[in-house]
């Protein structure tokens, strides 16, 4: 018979099979309720970040779009007085359509930078890795 060296061989040693395999049942609900918990706050604080940005997002958006559809008027309007009513509509349009392609390649940076539930997803991970190295151990 080989020698008994560690806690938890003594305890396998003295413990019906159907304890141990209770007892790792406990552990794992635990540790699957203790994971989803952690989700869920992960999740819970991306969310609310996210809300309040976009909150703040639409409302700047909505109050510059009433002074850029002014300024708009105006420069449209002085222009005209220099090149042609039509020439100044066109320049003002692809003024617009430029500042619309950097903002949208800006928000899509941003968008792409959320990143969920990066603790979660590396503590899961780990699970099966560990349930490897305690079948090695047997």
């Amino acid at each position: 018979m080989t020698d008994i060296h560690t806690p938890s061989e003594q305890k396998a040693a003295n413990t019906s099979l159907g304890d141990l395999l209770g007892e790792v049942t406990r552990d794992l609900s635990t540790l699957m309720r203790q994971e989803i918990e952690l989700a869920k706050a992960e999740l819970t604080q991306s969310a609310k970040r996210a809300g309040k940005g976009a909150g703040l997002l639409g409302g700047a958006g909505y109050s510059a779009a009433m002074g850029v559809l002014f300024i708009s008027i105006a420069v449209w309007w002085a222009l005209g007085y220099l090149v042609g009513n039509a020439w100044s509509g066109l320049i003002v349009a692809v003024v617009w359509l430029i500042v619309a392609l950097v903002l949208y390649l800006r928000g899509r940076t941003a968008i792409k930078s959320i990143q969920g539930a990066p603790q979660t997803v590396d503590t899961l991970k780990e699970i099966p890795e560990t349930l490897k190295r305690n079948e090695e151990n047997r």
